[in-house]
């Protein structure tokens, strides 16, 4: 592997002749053309936080108004009221490089002013939600205060296009409501579902608890929300998803599914290429923030904190809570075909490698005889299993030695790749086969996704695609940005040959994929044993039925001048009460993505 040859690139020995000195040159350039790639990284990162930095200002209108002041004060001009003269006279003997430096200052000054300003007013007005109560459809009328807001919004919100992160320090923090606001919407919220006797009953605890222990919470949250940027987030993913010592699968990691009536092609390691490419190109547009922030009506943009995870992370096991561990960069995926894990190293001399090649290397992965070694084929079932034991698993039985090196390769991965081995299709006439497409990508076999992974892709042996994706370093909006990004320039911009190959020629035999190595003792084997009995459980329990409803869409809905997310909810209540005759406690996720570091909270 590529790690092993890193280490003996360079190595020397004292002999009765002197030292000898031996080195890879070959090694060597692929170490250095890796260091060359992360510094082009970080001075890229820094360019970027820069120019994010001074949003909705920029380094040009820097140089335009500081050569203004310059130029003018050359000319006999002082568009600063003597300002330059006195800072002048504190520099260099008030001689004529000082009065030039001065001018160049007071310049700077005034450009600072007026974008720190303009990045607080933009606070200011993000704070203001009176939009989202506007009526909507034709013939509506805006009121007074929202288009002065929107006006405000255009005037300080630049013309420059925003980059992923720009306005990332202008984003308000999350508001905390007082005790009395909390209980009054929490009895708002329960009214619907109760007779009056259970709310009169409410009622009377929301007093108890407003008049006990309620004030110091209340002073717990004031100073959480003094020392976070969230007085939230950090605590809903350790508290909600994290601490959770239950399977991941089914009860929190999530899927999605190919565009059903689309079938671009029917060869499974070509269809992994243009996808795998095409996630890769997503992560580099994330790190050049080329994609722009999530728009609200396209006007209000939405927190972009979550989109920093989506590559190179893991969720790795703890005894009492779990924790996400996020890399800066990553090189290759980890790949799992056949009962087999592989890692597939995705640049070659400093470039990544193009869907043609990388067609060439899944398609040897997919060709590969060689039989699982002992326990391999069920090891992932321990990701899918109870937490704890899985993460004493873990110290156990990967903390050293080849287990180490191998996990390391899947925990390190920019992402997971699964080679089913069975077709997935669509059929109008029979629902089973929709059905059968959402549980696959939901858990699979319970032992051939690595559900710790931010994301694993999932390929089926006619091609058709889908993902699972765990679910507390992000929103599913998140993954859903990725995924239709994904299928878009898998077929719009890459396509695929009449063949139903990768477009394209290789312009070089790309290096084979390293297949990881296990050392897995009977011990081992019995605990991916149970970890599979428990995850086989779980995946049989489970119920699911897709529904293609082509009746009507969110268009009808909004004639209405109805929300499809509450027609959605009203629909689904309307259905629990008409088959069980009361209603139910409902689960809404409410968005607080306006606010920095911001998720969907139920």
């Amino acid at each position: 592997m590529a790690e092993a040859h890193q280490a003996v690139a360079f190595s020397f020995a004292v002999t009765h002749e002197g030292v000898a000195v031996d080195f890879d040159r070959e090694v060597l350039k692929l170490i250095f053309n890796s260091g060359v790639r992360s510094w082009k990284k970080r001075i890229a990162r820094l360019k970027n936080g820069i120019s994010n930095g001074v949003f909705p200002g920029s380094i040009t209108g820097l140089m335009v108004i500081d050569s203004a002041f310059v130029g003018a004060y050359i000319h006999g001009y002082d568009p600063s009221f003597g300002l330059v003269d006195k800072i002048a006279s504190q520099l260099a003997g008030n001689t004529k490089e000082g009065k030039l430096i001065a001018a160049s200052a007071v310049g700077f000054g005034c450009w600072a002013t007026v974008i720190i300003s303009a990045r607080q007013l933009l606070k200011l007005l993000f704070h203001y939600k009176g939009w989202m109560y506007e009526e909507r459809g034709a013939g509506r009328k805006v009121s007074l205060p929202t288009k002065l807001w929107l006006l405000g919004l255009k005037i300080f919100s630049g013309y420059r296009r925003p980059m992923l992160y720009s306005f990332q320090g202008s984003l308000p923090h999350l508001p905390l409501p007082s005790i009395d606001e909390t209980l009054t919407r929490y009895l708002r919220s329960v009214r619907p579902l109760m007779d009056d006797d259970e709310y009169h009953r409410m009622e009377r605890l929301a007093r108890e608890f407003r008049n006990g222990i309620a004030k110091k919470l209340q002073r717990y949250l004031i100073l959480k929300r003094m020392w976070s940027t969230n007085y939230v987030s950090d605590w809903w993913e350790e508290y909600v998803y994290l601490r959770g010592r239950s399977p991941i699968m089914v009860n929190s990691n999530f899927y999605g599914i190919d565009a059903i009536l689309r079938h671009p092609s029917s060869i499974q390691a070509t269809r992994a290429a243009n996808i795998v490419y095409s996630a890769m190109m997503f992560r580099r547009s994330l790190e050049r923030q080329e994609i722009q922030p999530i728009m609200v009506q396209n006007i209000v943009p939405l927190c972009s904190s979550q989109y920093e995870r989506i590559f190179n992370t893991t969720r790795i096991p703890g005894l009492e809570t779990d924790k996400i561990v996020h890399l800066p960069d990553s090189t290759h995926i980890a790949v799992f075909c056949n009962g087999k894990f592989w890692k597939v190293t995705l640049y070659h001399k400093g470039r990544l490698m193009k869907p043609a090649e990388l067609e060439i290397v899944f398609q040897k992965i997919l060709d590969d005889t060689s039989a699982p070694e002992k326990g391999e084929e069920k090891l992932a079932a321990l990701t899918a299993g109870e937490r704890t034991t899985w993460a004493r698993a873990r110290q156990q039985f990967f903390s050293k030695g080849m287990n180490k090196i191998s996990l390391d390769a899947i925990e390190k991965a920019a992402f997971f790749l699964s080679f089913d081995d069975e077709d997935y299709n669509y059929d109008p006439k029979d629902h089973s086969k929709l059905d059968h497409y959402g549980r696959v990508f939901l858990h699979g076999k319970g032992y051939d996704r690595w559900f710790d992974k931010s994301f694993t892709i999932c390929i089926g042996k006619n091609g058709k695609i889908g993902f699972n994706a765990e679910h507390s370093w992000a929103d599913a909006a998140v993954v859903a940005h990725l995924w239709e990004f994904v299928l878009s320039e898998d077929v719009i911009v890459l396509g695929y040959k009449s063949d139903g190959h990768c477009i394209g020629i290789p312009e070089f035999d790309p290096p084979s994929a390293s297949k990881l190595r296990w050392e897995l003792p009977d011990e081992c084997i019995q605990v991916i044993e149970k970890s599979n009995k428990v995850a086989q459980a779980l995946l049989n329990d489970v119920d699911l039925r897709l529904y293609v409803h082509d009746g009507y869409g969110k268009g009808l809905m909004k004639k209405f001048r109805v929300s499809p997310d509450a027609y959605i909810q009203m629909a689904l209540q309307l259905a629990y009460y008409r088959d069980a005759g009361k209603f139910n406690l409902t689960y809404e996720a409410s968005m607080t993505r306006l606010f920095k570091e911001g998720l969907e909270q139920n």
